[in-house]
């Protein structure tokens, strides 16, 4: 893995807001799929496989708040609206109407998952409202300080001049169910229905993750960090999954990462969740 400096002089505690998931709430009803019926691929690309949906290429950047498992959700189940809709719907769903509409999610508790498949906004007309910040030295963007105050308030009307309406726009799904913390169980379920929210345990060298595969070495832990798992391979000998991170382009890869895949690495596998939408 090579790492650099992606957090230039931020204090941990500000660094630690950012991971706002909690990692062993209530479980969601199991989903297995059939494994051993799905020959899956030795390496799969959700961006390669479904070219046609641009959310799979998006990065997001959830500012100064520890709103990750807002993102990870809105962001997984924008891209399987379009996956499941053969590119025919093609929108941005809201991760600021779920942070702030969804009362009953508590940094990232289950109930959250369930009511994201039920009603989602496009992002047109909730956009987010906490600015983008810079989470390294020489950026063009405010730096990150987390001082960007309370969580904005649930608005059940949409931007001004926004077109349809906030009930209108609404998108609903069929359930949300929690995948087994088994590495062909939710290969299958990336491969046949598309990317996955998981969640893991951070820890200080993570955050200076550049490329190559992440395995945790050294340092802290930091907290719990929720992101969107959109595929898998091997670089080097080294299995990976492939993940989208909401900490904008200039972290990271891009704004993505690679981290060991098949030995519940930092807890990744153990704590995928999914929805199905509703078309």
């Amino acid at each position: 893995m090579k790492a650099g400096h992606n957090f230039h002089n931020v204090d941990y505690s500000y660094v630690k807001r950012l991971c706002g998931t909690l990692m062993n709430g209530p479980k969601l009803p199991v989903m297995v799929q059939y494994a051993d019926d799905v020959q899956v691929p030795e390496n799969f690309d959700s961006r390669e496989q479904w070219p046609n949906c641009p959310t799979l290429q998006e990065i997001r950047d959830q500012g100064s708040c520890g709103s990750c498992w807002a993102f990870g959700a809105a962001e997984a189940i924008s891209d399987r609206l379009c996956i499941h809709s053969n590119a025919k719907v093609s929108v941005e769903i809201s991760s600021e109407d779920l942070l702030t509409c969804c009362f009953s999610c508590g940094m990232g508790s289950c109930n959250w998952r369930k009511r994201v498949v039920k009603v989602g906004f496009a992002i047109g007309c909730r956009p987010y409202t906490i600015p983008p910040c810079e989470h390294h030295v020489n950026g063009t963007r405010p730096s990150c300080k987390g001082e960007e105050g309370d969580t904005p308030k649930c608005l059940t009307q949409c931007e001004s001049g926004y077109s349809p309406s906030y009930a209108q726009d609404k998108h609903y799904g069929t359930g949300a169910y929690h995948v087994p913390a088994n590495e062909q169980q939710i290969m299958s379920e990336i491969y046949k229905n598309g990317p996955v929210e998981g969640a893991f345990f951070v820890y200080e060298d993570f955050l200076m993750y550049k490329t190559g595969v992440y395995q945790h070495v050294s340092g802290a832990q930091v907290g719990g960090h929720a992101i969107k798992i959109l595929g898998w391979g091997t670089e080097n000998g080294t299995p990976y999954w492939l993940a989208a991170n909401s900490w904008n382009t200039d972290w990271g890869d891009n704004g993505f990462f690679k981290i060991l895949r098949g030995q519940n690495h930092c807890g990744i596998e153990s704590m995928i969740v999914a929805g199905i939408p509703k078309m």
